[in-house]
């Protein structure tokens, strides 16, 4: 017998207790979302109204996927930095909140690549990959978090690595007129730490994109591109973009020092960065002050710098060193942006326009260069040599200086003067040529001991390289002790001296060419001796 149907009133009392149960058991979330309104664009910025929530620093979205800062946050608009094109922005246009502040992907997935302060691919590589997000802002490590300089990052530049030691964690400015050869420092710093375990991030802040071009394939050909990020603002780019690359470059290096990584950045340069932010504070209406900066330009700098430094044991013991480029106008280093960067870094390496035009290529002016915290830093082999050769290169200067008077020298300051000239020679260097530790080594110890005097100069860039390849054959374990002794031993000192002695028997003149020279000194000297009379 089958069972009597089912009323269709139990059917839908069925289906409404379901649908019941359901509905009670769903609790909506409901997002809020704050949109504002644009009042004016300008160039770089624009005015928005509404947005009561916005806080400063905070990244709100425009239509077209273009991003902007809330820069200045008053009771009734908005001044917003622009990150973009703006072009297609008009007043009405609608302005959203995002309530998080500007970050950048950071991980090893950027090694190698170039990219804009975005985190966009400008290369033609695919999209960029990130382990992480960082922000761009973030506060310095703090004191007790942070360990003393005391090793070294060597340039590859003899003068440099000889004279203004730079450690890892070091701050060390780079300074001079245009086109005198700052970048080239910079750049030849990032070749010389191939297989040295030190990640490079190279900040580009306005420069030409031709510029850029060409330091990119630098360090494509020199194989330098494998362990360096590039991030790029180009001229062209908006002021906004220009203003939070370094920010954004500091934050991907970070992400390596605090996992335990020794890293190298670069600003090139900060000129740029200061006049964007000029640029834009003036557009949104601040006070300027000293040469229309506001007042508050050495803030950005320094927390950007205080940013550099050497973690302790016990945050991992990563670095991050700084080497920031100001370019001066008509060698004043005395200028607003000069003297603040000057104060903020732990030394400078100034670059003369009078050197370079003279051909003495790193053209460093070692007398107004200077480093306050490498030299702890510095191998006892540098240390050795290093202070004689700086006063006797000093007093070459002035003497020289002296000499251009045409006065008559005796023998001591002539001995001075060649001495000088050799010194000169030797601290001059190819771009994109760095040289070896024991090779500088040798050839510093040369030139202490009095072994290049002897040379004619026209062949002293000859003698030099045959010294560094001499330097080739030192003992192994003559090199392990650069790196590990307190105090360069007499044998070591003794030993690298007859490996540049053997190398330079070649180079000595004969006795003939001796005498020959003497007789046309003496021509010289009375010549100028019935000239004065």
């Amino acid at each position: 017998m089958s069972a009597a149907p089912e009323s269709l009133q139990a059917v839908y009392d069925r289906a409404f207790a379901a649908m019941r149960q359901t509905r009670e058991s769903v609790t909506p979330q409901l997002t809020p979302h704050e949109f504002g309104t644009i009042t004016s664009v300008a160039t770089g910025i624009a005015m928005v109204s509404g947005l009561p929530g916005v806080g400063f620093d905070e990244l709100v979205k425009f239509p077209g996927d273009v991003f902007g800062i809330a820069f200045n946050v008053d009771e009734i608009e908005i001044g917003v930095v622009l990150l973009g094109d703006y072009w297609h922005l008009h007043a009405g246009d609608p302005v959203e909140r995002t309530g998080r502040v500007m970050d950048v992907a950071v991980g090893e997935g950027l090694l190698g690549r170039v990219i804009d302060p975005l985190g966009r691919q400008l290369d033609s590589l695919g999209p960029v990959t990130g382990s992480a997000r960082l922000p761009i802002e973030r506060p310095a490590a703090a004191i007790m978090d942070r360990a003393p300089v005391t090793v070294p990052l060597q340039t590859g530049l003899k003068v440099v690595d000889a004279l203004i030691p730079i450690g890892r964690g070091q701050r060390e400015l780079i300074l001079g007129d245009r086109q005198t050869g700052k970048t080239a420092i910079a750049i030849d710093t990032i070749l010389n730490q191939r297989g040295q375990d030190v990640v490079c991030v190279y900040c580009a802040i306005g420069q030409r994109a031709s510029a850029v071009a060409k330091t990119v394939s630098i360090l494509r050909e020199k194989g330098a591109l494998d362990y360096t990020v590039v991030v790029v603002t180009e001229g062209n780019d908006a002021p906004g973009l220009a203003y939070i690359a370094p920010y954004a470059a500091t934050s991907i290096a970070e992400h390596f020092m605090e996992a335990g990584r020794d890293v190298l950045i670069v600003y090139d340069d900060l000129t740029q960065h200061a006049r964007a932010y000029r640029e834009l504070s003036l557009l949104l209406r601040r006070p300027p002050g000293r040469e229309a900066f506001p007042g508050d330009i050495f803030y950005i700098h320094s927390r950007l710098l205080e940013r550099a430094t050497h973690l302790s044991k016990e945050r991992g013991g990563g670095s991050l060193t700084a080497l920031p480029i100001i370019e001066t106008e008509a060698q004043n280093i005395s200028a607003y942006i000069p003297t603040n960067l000057i104060s903020i870094t732990d030394g400078q390496i100034y670059l003369s326009p009078s050197l370079f035009e003279l051909g003495v290529l790193p053209a460093v002016d070692v007398g107004k260069s200077v480093s306050r915290v490498g030299g702890k830093a510095q191998r006892a082999a540098y240390r050795a040599v290093a202070g004689d050769l700086k006063l006797a290169y000093a007093q070459f200067e002035e003497l020289e200086t002296f000499a251009r008077f045409g006065a008559r020298l005796d023998a001591d300051t002539t001995k001075i003067i060649e001495h000088g000239r050799r010194i000169r020679a030797c601290l001059k260097q190819a771009q994109s040529a760095p040289v070896s530790v024991v090779a500088q080594i040798t050839v510093l110890l040369a030139l202490s001991a009095g072994l290049f005097d002897g040379v004619p100069l026209e062949r002293m860039m000859e003698a030099e390289q045959a010294v560094c390849v001499a330097a080739l054959d030192v003992a192994a374990e003559v090199i392990a002790r650069f790196d590990s002794a307190d105090k360069l031993s007499d044998e070591d000192r003794t030993a690298m001296i007859q490996v540049a002695r053997t190398a330079l028997a070649g180079f000595q003149p004969t006795p003939e060419a001796e005498s020959e020279a003497t007789a046309q000194a003496d021509i010289k000297s009375k010549r100028a001796n019935k000239e004065s009379t």
